[in-house]
């Protein structure tokens, strides 16, 4: 009873606001309202054999799985959740997302036997800038559910790019091409790897970076991002 005042009374000095819409959360452990969470968009593809995301790279490189969690809309809660992650400094954003996504692939067999999680590499003055890399917070959340260690550093981006934003498909491929080097593929020889990263858009980063691990012996690469562009 006593517990149940103290936390109320604190709420009432130190609310807690949602990150989708902005109410009041009855629950400050909460980063979103019940009404936010329910809204979110769940895409379903982890239980959905050759879905939207894998026919993005079919033809392009060799995957055993693919998966987006959320479509990304415009105005939308996921969008406010990835930009506080990015742009805002929230960490907990990207953790919170990270153990969502990874609930749901731990029911899936394609995802059952990942060796690592391996977030999407950013270029080092980029990613000092930002104070961190977004894709290894999403990891870090993801690993505390699967309990799977995430590698960094391991895959390096060699040079900087220029932003993906309005380029169209073949001018992001070649903005990233030869964009990422493996410094110790040895680590990295009959395992699986699933390959984090935010938004999906074109793919092109995403299969840059598989390139760069497609002559590892044994290698089996599986991609996951948060969240797929809507058309």
């Amino acid at each position: 009873m006593l517990k149940q005042i103290f936390t109320n009374t604190l709420h009432l000095f130190y609310p807690a606001f949602c990150l989708g819409c902005g109410s009041d959360l009855v629950n400050k452990n909460q980063l979103l309202c019940l009404q936010c969470i329910i809204s979110l968009p769940h895409t379903g593809f982890e239980k959905m054999p050759e879905n939207p995301v894998e026919k993005i790279f079919r033809g392009r490189v060799n995957i055993k799985a693919a998966h987006s969690e959320f479509y990304f809309s415009k105005g939308q809660v996921i969008q406010q959740l990835i930009h506080q992650l990015k742009y805002k400094g929230n960490q907990e954003a990207g953790i919170y997302l990270g153990k969502i996504m990874a609930d749901k692939l731990l029911a899936v067999p394609y995802f059952a036997d990942i060796d690592y999680l391996v977030p999407l590499p950013m270029f080092p003055a980029k990613e000092f800038k930002r104070g961190y890399n977004q894709a290894t917070i999403i990891c870090n959340g993801m690993s505390e559910v699967m309990n799977i260690p995430v590698s960094v550093n391991n895959i390096v981006r060699r040079h900087a790019t220029e932003t993906q934003t309005r380029k169209h498909r073949t001018e992001r491929w070649e903005n990233v091409a030869d964009s990422f080097q493996v410094n110790f593929p040895a680590l990295l020889e009959g395992k699986h790897i699933l390959l984090v990263d935010d938004v999906l858009t074109t793919g092109a980063t995403l299969e840059a970076c598989c390139l760069a691990m497609a002559a590892i012996p044994g290698i089996s690469v599986s991609l996951a991002t948060l969240a797929i562009a809507s058309k």
